[in-house]
């Protein structure tokens, strides 16, 4: 049986963009579960939100393996029966790019790089959002949202007069591009259901990532993501946004 609380399942949760969003969305009231492949550090980043008043729980989850999505979807359906939100934060970037400087990969990059990058940022997103998808059905209002970045926009890395123009690291671009595209796919496969789904560019945030040099601070960087979460049923599907202003694609 569906539970009436809300239940959101966040991958890469225990840092960054990941612990952001699950503190955004447990501030309002929604039952954060926090995937980690770390099973030490999603206990203390729970235990951080706990600490907040936050419903949180660590589970241990690496995205890369789908002996994990079938595990998590059977503990979901036991003990909730549903899943009213997916966010699909877990992302690498193997270029090692500055991201302060122009650069651009795309000649040097290794197909190794290439495939590690579009397992984790790509297929391994599609196959986990597949696997929960008949839980997502089950909720009232399911929203499903696809971290993506500015960098996977092909208008604007098209664009000489774009910030991004003279920045360029293939794989990791690409595989948000790519994730880009099942954003639109999956949203008119899903029309005319309660289901949403959209791609979020958190902005250029301070991280392991972004840098020391990134306008946003750490606790800014879930918010778009937290936005596209709890959308209301008038609200947008098949979009791509960054704190309520569409992205071209």
């Amino acid at each position: 049986m569906a539970t009436q609380e809300k239940i959101a399942f966040i991958t890469g949760a225990n840092r960054g963009i990941g612990l952001e969003t699950a503190r955004g969305l447990g501030e309002l009231g929604i039952t954060v579960l926090l995937g980690s492949r770390d099973p030490s550090k999603g206990k203390e980043a729970a235990e951080g939100l706990r600490k907040g008043g936050i419903k949180a729980e660590a589970v241990r989850f690496d995205v890369t393996s789908r002996e994990d999505h079938k595990l998590l979807a059977e503990m979901l359906a036991k003990r909730f029966g549903q899943l009213d939100i997916l966010i699909n934060n877990a992302g690498i970037e193997r270029e090692h790019a500055d991201f302060g400087k122009p650069f651009n990969t795309t000649t040097s990059v290794s197909e190794a790089a290439l495939r590690e990058t579009f397992d984790t940022n790509f297929f391994s997103a599609v196959a986990l959002t597949q696997t929960l998808l008949p839980l997502i059905r089950v909720a009232p209002a399911g929203r499903i949202v696809n971290l993506s970045s500015i960098l996977g926009s092909l208008t604007l890395q098209s664009d000489p007069s774009s910030p991004i123009f003279n920045k360029k690291a293939f794989a990791y671009d690409a595989s948000k591009t790519a994730l880009n595209a099942f954003t639109v796919h999956l949203a008119e496969a899903l029309k005319g259901t309660n289901i949403k789904v959209n791609s979020a560019h958190p902005g250029w945030v301070k991280t392991e990532l972004g840098g020391d040099a990134a306008p946003m601070e750490m606790s800014e960087g879930g918010r778009t993501s937290v936005q596209l979460a709890t959308l209301p049923d008038d609200g947008p599907t098949g979009g791509y946004f960054h704190l309520g202003e569409r992205l071209p694609w």
